[in-house]
């Protein structure tokens, strides 16, 4: 008796590559940051940037999640664990790092156990593309905004146009990461990562992880021998993706992403509020956030024409507020080249390994913890980056209120 957690469709798949579904494995560890590290971050939080004691807190705790999760599937005799995940949760006041997913038994000749972060309909697709998984893989950096940052980025928040403070900070941030994430990789013997998902969380009190998690794979037509870091290749599209693009000929150079912090500057902000007073379309806005949106996807192209691609796909621009009058954009895609001998091994993609399969249990809504992330840090921005905005907005307005009283002070005592 097994207890299982792939799909019919994911074992159908598996089986084609002569793998079976094993047990459920999971593997946890739960810590304490301690007086010290407390300390510290509590400093790095008014200075601002990375966070480093939590990042490595953090990174520490996922990794030996990870290895109890590799130890229990290695007693059930699995050759690889699917469907990896690293979360966190708070447990009294202490952080359990949790990492699960379902380990899989395969043909004899499989020496050493692999990970990934693969449903099995994925890593069907990898396997006939070519990718072959090796190891979970991560990158993440904790971070602050800071209060001199924060002063600095109010200042700025003053004149309508891109706040390159904060711009500047969240792509260091993210590049960052997928640094991290390409190392380990590459350590692990890598020349590519599939499947790359991105994750903002919050972490206690002004402090943000952005997590990079992906499967460090090794594809025969990539860069062969012991590759560094920068010749890794990450990609953040789907399986059937990648065996699409592999069948036209195509291969993924790297995940691309930028970002464009824009402020819509005091004079518009109040320019705005008067005309939300009437109906119709808010000019000030529509053209600040066409501008950031065309500035970013700009940064993307850059990024890629840097890189030697020809084409970036898959991109998807998000955007959000991070205070009144400040908002994000960010674009992330896959830039790509057209590549010699990457066809799959299969002539087609069998029916199974396209299906979108719908999960059943969903408590809380599929997205609540994105959204909570969001709203979580976009409270944390707001307290520290942008008080200057709101005070001075208050006090105009405060200035306006006390000139109209006089003036109609003066008009009632004139009539008089």
């Amino acid at each position: 008796m097994i207890i299982s957690g792939l799909s019919g469709n994911e074992i159908y798949c598996l089986a084609q590559k002569g793998y079976e579904p094993g047990e459920l494995t999971v593997g946890n560890s739960v810590r304490s940051l301690g007086v010290a590290g407390s300390l510290g971050s509590s400093l790095r939080t008014l200075a601002g940037g990375e966070a480093a004691a939590i990042t490595q807190l953090i990174s520490e705790g996922r990794h030996a999640a990870i290895r109890r999760m590799e130890q229990e599937a290695a007693r059930h005799g699995a050759v690889g664990v699917t469907g990896v995940t690293s979360e966190l949760k708070t447990l009294s006041g202490y952080t359990e790092f949790l990492s699960q997913g379902t380990a899989i038994h395969g043909p004899p000749g499989e020496r050493k156990l692999f990970t990934t972060s693969a449903s099995g309909i994925e890593l069907y697709c990898h396997l006939d593309a070519g990718y072959k998984p090796l190891h979970f893989v991560m990158g993440n950096v904790a971070y602050a905004l800071g209060v001199g940052r924060g002063v600095m980025g109010g200042f700025r928040t003053m004149a309508k146009g891109e706040v390159k403070e904060y711009s500047e900070m969240y792509n260091g941030i993210r590049h960052l990461a997928l640094r991290r994430m390409k190392e380990e990789a590459a350590a692990n013997g890598a020349n590519a990562v599939v499947d790359v998902k991105i994750e903002i969380r919050p972490f206690g009190q002004g402090i943000v992880e952005l997590l990079m998690t992906g499967t460090a794979a090794r594809h025969p037509r990539l860069a062969q021998g012991n590759v560094t870091a920068d010749h890794v290749v990450t990609s953040e599209l789907t399986g059937n993706e990648l065996w699409n693009l592999a069948k036209l000929g195509f291969a993924p150079i790297e995940l691309v992403m930028a970002t464009s912090v824009y402020s819509i500057g005091l004079a518009g902000s109040l320019g705005t509020l008067f005309s939300g007073m009437a109906r119709g379309e808010l000019d000030e806005l529509t053209k600040l956030v066409y501008h950031a949106r065309e500035n970013c996807i700009e940064l993307l192209r850059g990024e890629a024409m840097r890189l030697g691609a020809e084409r970036v796909i898959g991109n998807r621009l998000h955007i959000r507020e991070l205070s009144p009058g400040l908002i994000e954009v960010v674009a992330v895609g896959t830039a790509l080249r057209r590549a010699n001998d990457v066809a799959p091994e299969s002539p087609q993609l069998i029916m199974q390994a396209v299906i979108t399969e719908v999960d059943a249990l969903n408590i809380g809504g599929a997205g609540m913890a994105g959204v909570m992330a969001s709203v979580e840090m976009a409270q944390a921005i707001r307290r520290r980056a942008n008080p200057m905005v709101g005070c001075l907005v208050a006090f105009i307005f405060v200035f306006f209120g006390i000139i109209m009283a006089i003036v109609a002070a003066t008009a009632q005592h004139g009539h008089r």
